[in-house]
């Protein structure tokens, strides 16, 4: 079976500065993936030379098709992501947040009933600014309004960033959720590689814009080398 994601020597670029050399990977349907490496790998330009933020060459293929066009092309075709600080609208409530979230479900009709079953606070705060929310509280919002987007995957940029480690936990429970319960594939972004590969099946470790090593969460987990050369713990 072919992979949902999949990434052919895809290369990407700011300017005339290279930041992505090559890099493949592939995420399987309903699979979590942990995206890991120090800061400047090419960890957030992955993602966003997926969602057709930066400039790339090379194939980005989704569930049997090469992708093309934006971030709304992206969407559409059954991606969502949350980027590295949340990406939410701070001047808009809850509620409003949300249905931005709905605009771009797949499908007809937004389904908030599911949507409060994970995450049930959302109900009480409905008429909140966004912005006063916690981070924690901000990070939930946001992966809230990818779901009800409905997507089969869902890219995580950084999620844990700013958050305590309970908090951290927490958000990361809750991915674990939607990927069991939902069958939602997950390819995340973390600084925190210990959390992350608790969570994920499968792990590529990123180095200067390439793909330094790769494999099963456990092995990379456990492998002494790996962890002193690249994940820093």
């Amino acid at each position: 079976m072919a992979p949902l994601l999949e990434l052919n020597e895809v290369s990407a670029r700011y300017g005339q500065v290279a930041a992505l050399h090559g890099v493949s990977l592939a995420v399987d349907e309903g699979e979590i993936v942990a995206l890991l490496g120090a800061n400047g790998a090419g960890k957030t330009t992955t993602l966003r030379a997926v969602s057709g933020i930066v400039r790339r060459t090379g194939d980005v293929v989704f569930a049997g098709k090469r992708l093309r066009g934006g971030p709304e092309a992206t969407a559409r075709a059954g991606i969502a992501h949350v980027p590295e600080g949340r990406g939410i609208f701070a001047e808009l409530t809850v509620w409003e947040n949300l249905r931005m979230g709905a605009y771009m479900r797949r499908g007809r009709r937004p389904d908030l009933t599911t949507v409060l079953e994970y995450f049930p606070w959302l109900e009480a705060r409905r008429n909140q600014q966004a912005g006063t929310l916690s981070g924690g509280e901000q990070q939930m919002l946001a992966l809230a309004r990818a779901f009800l987007q409905r997507p089969r995957l869902l890219m995580l940029d950084e999620p844990s960033l700013g958050l305590a480690p309970l908090i951290t936990r927490e958000v990361f429970r809750v991915v674990g959720d939607l990927n069991e319960k939902e069958g939602l594939a997950v390819l995340v972004v973390e600084q925190n590689a210990a959390i992350a590969l608790a969570a994920a099946r499968r792990a590529y470790v990123l180095e200067t814009g390439n793909v330094a090593t790769s494999g099963d969460a456990d092995a990379l987990k456990s492998n002494n080398a790996v962890r002193t050369a690249y994940l820093g713990y």
